[in-house]
């Protein structure tokens, strides 16, 4: 059986890349659904039925545990998924998350006042606050939207990056905060010039790092899911939609030249 990695679109390259390093042997099927991206501009049921029948394709590519590579998706579907549609569709399976892996990490490293940037669609759905509570609750954590990073990134605009992020990182660094979650998978292609304006204090928590490294814990702590996957090193790509641009894109994301089948799941 083989791990899965589902993302709204190319960005959870950049987390399967980081994977497929961490642990090279192990199997993986990606798939991004490049035909309705991006999520955050969709309704909740929209993005839990999209989620949905990637979850399907994924399970029928023999996938024992799935990896959502996307926070819009861990914030507004991925408890329906697991509570709901996991128990009917494939019981002795799993799907994680990244929301709660990252912030596991903050507080592994004793942080107790967390900064988060990400999209409008994270900050407005309080996912990091909600699970933080679940947590530890004596944490405070301050959000704010960013929601022109993602554009940026995705048009080569990164040279026009450090004034915006001067404004947005501004009111999180007078909060005097520990630690800063790169809220989004996008948002690791500017590290660098978060680092610069955020300064050394502030430890940058980016979820390409972590998902990794809590992948691995997991899979040691569950011999049960670990036992049934393939080590084989193969890598399978699949997306929705793809275009000259998304495979270039693509490429750059992963790190090497791959190979994306098209496959839209929604003929």
């Amino acid at each position: 059986m083989k791990l899965g990695i589902f993302d709204s679109g190319l960005g959870g390259l950049l987390i399967a890349a980081a994977i497929s390093r961490h642990l090279p042997d192990i199997d993986t099927v990606y798939f991004g659904d490049t035909l309705h991206v991006p999520y955050g501009n969709r309704s909740l049921d929209a993005i839990y039925s999209y989620s949905k029948t990637a979850m399907d394709f994924l399970f029928d590519q023999d996938c024992a545990l799935i990896i959502v590579a996307c926070n819009t998706v861990s914030a507004s579907a991925l408890r329906r998924l697991q509570q709901e549609y996991l128990p009917q569709k494939a019981p002795d399976r799993r799907i994680l998350g990244v929301v709660v892996p990252t912030l596991e990490t903050a507080i592994d490293r004793g942080y107790k006042n967390l900064g988060v940037i990400a999209t409008n669609h994270i900050v407005q759905s309080g996912i990091y606050e909600q699970e933080l509570q679940k947590l530890d609750p004596s944490i405070r954590i301050h959000h704010k939207a960013t929601p022109l990073l993602v554009p940026l990134i995705e048009n080569d605009g990164l040279k026009w990056a450090p004034p915006i992020l001067e404004e947005y990182l501004s009111p999180l660094t007078q909060k005097q905060i520990e630690c800063l979650i790169l809220g989004c998978t996008h948002y690791p292609f500017l590290k660098k010039q978060i680092a610069d304006i955020s300064g050394p204090s502030v430890d940058l928590l980016s979820q390409d790092e972590i998902i990794p490294e809590k992948l691995a814990d997991y899979l040691r702590r569950h011999p049960e899911i670990s036992s049934k996957l393939d080590r084989h090193g193969q890598k399978k790509f699949f997306a929705s939609d793809m275009t000259e641009s998304y495979a270039k894109a693509a490429n750059t994301i992963y790190g090497k030249q791959i190979e994306i089948q098209r496959i839209n799941l929604h003929e």
